[in-house]
């Protein structure tokens, strides 16, 4: 019996730590836990045979990080087929290949590209399974795109089942924004055999994530949570949740439906015991996900269910001669702020066409895809006629896309519902087949019957596929448009389909476009639709949604209605004051415009007033949405990406003037000895750098006398130290030790994936910093020169 079948009438238990077990025998910070494969093999199995013993029916083998990004010149399939022999020597039931994250940020706001981060992960998932793995554990990933890269790796490389599990902060959300509705959705499109948490907290405070994915999972949900979060008590690092408890509150999400229960950080085979005994003589518990059609981006999901959803349609080239013009020319900058600009009219999704003939319609879909979904956290809708360029745009897709579109043609059908069902969108039906557009509503409804009963055949859900019921002109088909509306009552009452339309068609050749266009969409409305295509920048579209959503009760008394039309609203002051062109740049991420704009401005500003008037006011409101949940990491590092590239115009003007630009002070930043993570320092060092600080960075695995030196030769005031691991926090006391035994007078921040306010007391810390912004605020407490503009 394989993973999958077992999981279908059974609880599964997986094992505990590896980490905190190999601690426990010595493991000294910074080594790689996955050489010990080679070098201490029966180390390893002996850990893997107690959690056996202990009841864990699934053994996941010590091959986190064997990748070559991690292993340098050790061989991964060496490592790797050595871990899978250590937990299969040990008596597992099950053997997972167990991977985690590449350690470094994709792209847009690292460096690793989607391509090269699924190539990592393909090799190490061809030598687990060559190696005798029964499945794949996806695990403690931050980033939906890093997760989609390796489901992909796994499924197009191996036929083992798979499992995925991310992990998520205080907040509800991964490190880089992602919920956990968004992470269902987009995971269990993807193909995964269960989805679900592990590692970021305890049990208890991991519930209300758990929660959310048992509402909407229609696959199992993993629970592998930590025993709490570490605390130090003389000079000791230990987790203060005990076995009894971990058993008892991972036994109430079992209770609630959980079907793959085990345990990570600080969890030895105690927990996982006091697991078995729980649950030894349970049964799953059958859950009733609810039934939704939605989309996502990395960040957010749009619910269409009892919702009227906007899908902006101005990033599509025909008729529009600018948009052609920058598809052309490869303008990145004026797709961006058609984008922007569409979402700040009020749409919820964006439909992306870039097919011209003379472009490569693949490599094109997936660069703009790739840039929009950099600045944007509205879901993508992939609109071309093109079967290889929409699985361009599916590839590199960070979410659960919509794909316009799929008709009732066997060849489109054919070539459409495949890639619709691998990588998990949801897809537009045209009503139209081998004869053309029926002259009927019923003769419409058929073919949408058509494409359901076929969508099903391929695997697909009825609530994934949307029906366009074709709008044609009132100019030249005017008894057709009476047809379209009757399709969509037919639709939504026959076969209980969600409908959507491209408005506009309906006016092509008439005066007054706008006029009809915006009576139609309240017809179609009033007929049932869920979604429109349209302009959501015009004046008389917006009237009507806005319209219409009070009187279907969407706005709930009217509130938003009220507050966009009654005059007082139209009189208040703005919450933001307006803002330059350069501040808009930097507030919307456009980071590749920010270099032309601040050399526009050299020419009748001075540099410092640049910085001090455009820079700093827009980070700060910037700053202000990161903190109220409004952006997320990747809005953010674009931000300041578009500061920095602003800087370096500076810098290079004020060199050629003789004029030196001075920092507002140097801080120190460095991950401290011992520790090989580095990707939130250096977001931190980023952002400062945005921020008009001069940033000394030395990197990762620094010693402390390395740190004392770099202080002292600068003079600097201020220190950043990071640590990922509990078992090099040890590594940070000593080096602050370090600094305060060398009479060094400067402040001392903390922070890292393991650092709370009790670590960093423990540790000599003056502050513990949580996120990248807080680092600021640190920042303009301790300079003063042109930090009192620093608000939150």
């Amino acid at each position: 019996m394989n993973i999958v079948e077992a999981i279908k009438n059974s609880i599964i238990i997986l094992d505990g730590a590896m980490g905190t077990m190999l601690q426990q025998r010595g493991l000294s910070p910074g080594d790689l836990p996955e050489l010990l494969n080679i070098s201490h093999p029966h180390i390893v199995t002996e850990i893997h045979r107690e959690y056996v013993e202990a009841g864990a029916d699934v053994i996941t083998a010590n091959t986190f990080q064997a990748h070559e990004l991690k292993l340098g010149g050790h061989s991964v399939e060496t490592v790797v087929s050595a871990g899978i022999k250590c937990a299969k020597d040990a008596g597992a039931k099950f053997v997972a290949l167990d991977v985690g994250p590449i350690g470094q940020l994709l792209e847009p706001i690292g460096t690793i590209t989607f391509e090269t981060a699924y190539n990592v992960f393909k090799r190490q998932m061809i030598a687990g399974e060559q190696a005798g793995a029964d499945l794949i554990i996806i695990e403690t990933i931050s980033d939906l795109y890093e997760a989609k890269a390796a489901i992909l790796a796994a499924k197009e490389n191996t036929d083992l089942p798979v499992f995925c599990t991310m992990t998520f902060q205080d907040d509800g959300r991964t490190f880089l924004g992602c919920d956990p509705l968004s992470a269902v959705l987009t995971l269990q499109g993807l193909g995964v055999d269960a989805v679900g948490v592990n590692c970021s907290q305890g049990p208890d405070k991991l519930g209300s994530v758990v929660e959310t994915m048992l509402q909407y999972a229609r696959i199992p949900v993993v629970l592998q949570a930590n025993a709490g979060l570490p605390v130090s008590r003389g000079g000791e690092d230990y987790y203060e949740m005990q076995a009894d408890e971990y058993a008892d509150l991972s036994f109430e999400m079992v209770k609630k439906g959980v079907r793959v229960v085990g345990g990570c950080c600080g969890t030895t085979p105690e927990y996982i015991r006091k697991i078995k005994e729980k649950i030894s003589s349970m049964l799953p518990v059958i859950t009733t996900p609810k039934i939704i059609t939605a989309c996502t981006s990395g960040t957010a999901t749009v619910i269409l269910d009892g919702n009227t959803t906007e899908i902006g349609e101005r990033l599509n080239p025909t008729g529009k001669k600018k948009l052609q013009a920058a598809l052309r020319n490869g303008d990145m900058a004026y797709i961006a702020r058609e984008a922007i600009s569409q979402i700040e009219a009020g749409a919820h999704v964006l439909d992306v066409n870039v097919g011209l003939p003379e472009l490569d319609e693949p490599a094109v879909m997936a660069a703009v895809i790739r840039k929009l979904q950099g600045i944007v956290t509205v879901p993508l809708q992939i609109d071309s006629s093109n079967p290889a360029a929409i699985e361009a745009g599916l590839r590199v897709y960070n979410g659960r896309p919509i794909i316009n579109s799929v008709n009732g043609k066997a060849e489109s059908m054919a070539a459409i519902f495949p890639l619709a069902k691998k990588y998990g969108a949801l897809v537009i039906g045209l009503t139209l087949d081998e004869n053309g557009i029926p002259q009927t509503a019923h003769g419409r409804m058929e073919i949408a019957r058509n494409l359901r009963d076929t969508a099903r055949k391929y695997g697909l859900c009825d609530h994934d596929l949307l029906i366009d019921c074709l709008v044609l002109t009132a100019s030249a088909q005017q008894e057709q448009v009476k047809e379209t509306l009757k399709a969509i009552r037919l639709v939504k009452s026959e076969l209980g389909l969600k409908t959507v339309l491209g408005v506009s068609n309906v006016s092509f050749g008439m005066p007054e476009r706008d006029l009809m266009n915006a009576v139609f969409l309240a017809a179609a409305l009033g007929a049932g639709l869920d979604a429109a295509i349209l302009n959501p920048v015009a004046v008389k579209y917006r009237e009507v949604l806005d319209t219409y959503r009070v009187l279907s009760g969407e706005d709930k008394n009217g509130e938003y209605f009220i507050a966009r039309y009654s005059r007082e609203k139209e009189t208040a002051p703005k919450s933001d004051i307006a803002v330059a062109a350069l501040s808009d740049i930097i507030i919307q991420g456009r980071a590749d415009e920010s270099a032309a704009a601040v050399k526009k401005l050299l020419k009748t500003t001075e540099p410092m007033n640049i910085i001090d008037n455009e820079f700093i006011p827009a980070l700060n409101i910037v700053g202000k949405r990161f903190a109220a949940g409004e952006i997320f990491l990747p809005q953010l590092m674009q931000s300041a990406q578009a500061v920095q590239n602003g800087f370096a115009v500076i810098k290079d003007h004020m060199q050629l003037s003789g004029k030196r630009h001075e920092s507002k002070g140097k801080i120190v930043m460095a991950t401290v000895h011992g520790d090989i993570h580095d990707i939130g320092k250096n977001i931190v060092c980023m952002v400062l750098e945005s921020y008009g600080y001069e940033v000394i960075d030395l990197g990762k695995d620094v010693p402390a006398a390395v740190v004392v030196d770099a202080i002292a030769k600068n003079n600097v005031q201020l220190v950043g130290l990071s640590a990922l691991m509990t078992t090099t926090v040890k590594s940070m006391k000593e080096t602050i030790a370090a600094i305060r035994d060398a009479g060094l007078n400067c402040r001392i921040m903390v922070g890292g994936a393991v650092m709370n306010k009790e670590y960093a007391d423990f540790v000599g810390a003056d502050d513990y910093v949580k996120d990248a912004m807080d680092n600021v605020r640190i920042a303009g407490e301790v300079f003063s020169r042109g930090l009192a503009t620093v608000r939150f």
